[in-house]
């Protein structure tokens, strides 16, 4: 990125008396300067996809043309690839911790993040990420990433903070923010950079632009929950289980209500669907009445697979969507419809009850979001 050549110069001549020539001011003389593709990607805006209701959706501009908010650099655990589900390859990255480094904040991020990447048959990249912060005067922040690229090279993130509306952080929550992470699979580093971009008007054309592209025939993963529709009613019993929670993490009264995050400690399943609930991941509520839920957490079966489950809505109605590997036992959770019990919370566990959905059309990629968007 910045600091990096910006020309690129080709040719024996050029290369050993490029100090000569620009002594006597011929540089003209080499071949035409090429711009250097990380160049590139400094000056230009990257355009999502259509289906991007994450934020900065007309286009993310290039963070570091703005200024700087915070560095985050994380511990990571296991990186499990899922292979293909129905979406594209997914990548499932445990974040162990971690320290927030900027002007205006300092932090530690919490265990038990998630990380998803997902890389689609284009090498295009889509990002998810969840995790919580704990500031230096030890304050909760809730801190959500939603990213997009045309692949490694560069992938742009655009920020969702959740602070206390009456704290020293509450800046956060009203912001315009867009980072870059970088990710090392093979050093098992991550780091996420963010700028506030509030300040940067974009003019996106064909000449300044990336555009982010999907494949054709692929469902577009949502970014939301799915609201069951009237007509479902409970059905056959899928599995049960029973999942370990930790102390709630207060952020207090912030931009979508009173948020509370419980983290998820490891659990049980038993029934058609039968392995253990692994640590990380959290239930991010909204105390309100009824509370509403949003429990991230992942599966790994007695066989080995991985099943990613995302189960939320008030707790009287929750609906849970799955994301399993295509071609394996579980890829059929994919492609159909599912509801959940209301939740019993016990001192140190909460107990559910999946269910078939009956009298519901669609499958649970296709469906609607019930809250319009991720930002």
């Amino acid at each position: 990125m910045k600091g990096k050549k910006i020309f690129k110069r080709l040719g024996g001549f050029c290369v050993g008396w490029v100090m000569i020539f620009a002594v006597l001011g011929v540089l003209g003389a080499c071949d035409d300067p090429v711009p250097d593709d990380d160049a590139v990607l400094d000056t230009q805006t990257m355009i999502p996809h259509a289906s991007w209701d994450c934020g900065l959706p007309k286009g993310i501009p290039a963070p570091a043309n703005g200024q700087l908010v915070f560095e985050a650099n994380m511990t990571l655990g296991q990186i499990y690839d899922m292979g293909q589900t129905q979406y594209g390859r997914r990548h499932l990255i445990e974040i162990k911790g971690g320290t927030v480094s900027g002007p205006d904040i300092n932090a530690q991020i919490m265990t038990g993040g998630l990380d998803f990447q997902l890389t689609l048959a284009n090498g295009a990249l889509e990002i998810e990420q969840i995790m919580v912060l704990k500031t230096d005067d030890g304050k909760y922040i809730y801190f959500r990433n939603a990213g997009t690229g045309t692949g490694q090279s560069e992938v742009r993130v655009v920020p969702d903070f959740e602070a206390a509306n009456s704290g020293d952080y509450a800046w956060l929550n009203t912001g315009s923010f867009a980072g870059v992470r970088v990710l090392d699979m093979t050093k098992k580093t991550l780091k996420v950079t963010i700028y506030d971009v509030g300040n940067i008007t974009i003019q996106p054309n064909a000449a300044n632009a990336i555009r982010v592209t999907q494949p054709s025939g692929v469902p577009d993963q949502s970014w939301e929950c799915r609201a069951a529709s009237a007509s479902e009613t409970q059905g056959a019993e899928l599995y049960k289980e029973t999942v370990g929670i930790g102390s709630g993490l207060s952020v207090g009264s912030s931009k979508r209500g009173r948020r509370n995050i419980i983290p998820i400690t490891g659990g049980t399943a038993t029934g058609k669907i039968a392995g253990k609930v692994l640590a990380g991941g959290a239930d991010f509520q909204i105390l309100s009445s009824p509370m509403s839920l949003d429990a991230r957490y992942t599966i790994q079966t007695n066989e080995g697979e991985l099943i990613i489950v995302r189960n939320c809505g008030p707790t009287s109605s929750m609906v849970p969507v799955f994301e399993a590997r295509a071609d394996g036992k579980y890829g059929y959770l994919n492609d159909a419809l599912w509801l959940s019990s209301a939740p019993s919370i016990g001192a140190s566990s909460v107990a559910l009850t999946i269910y078939e959905s009956n009298g519901g059309s669609g499958s649970s990629s296709s469906s609607s979001s019930s809250s319009g968007g991720c930002n």
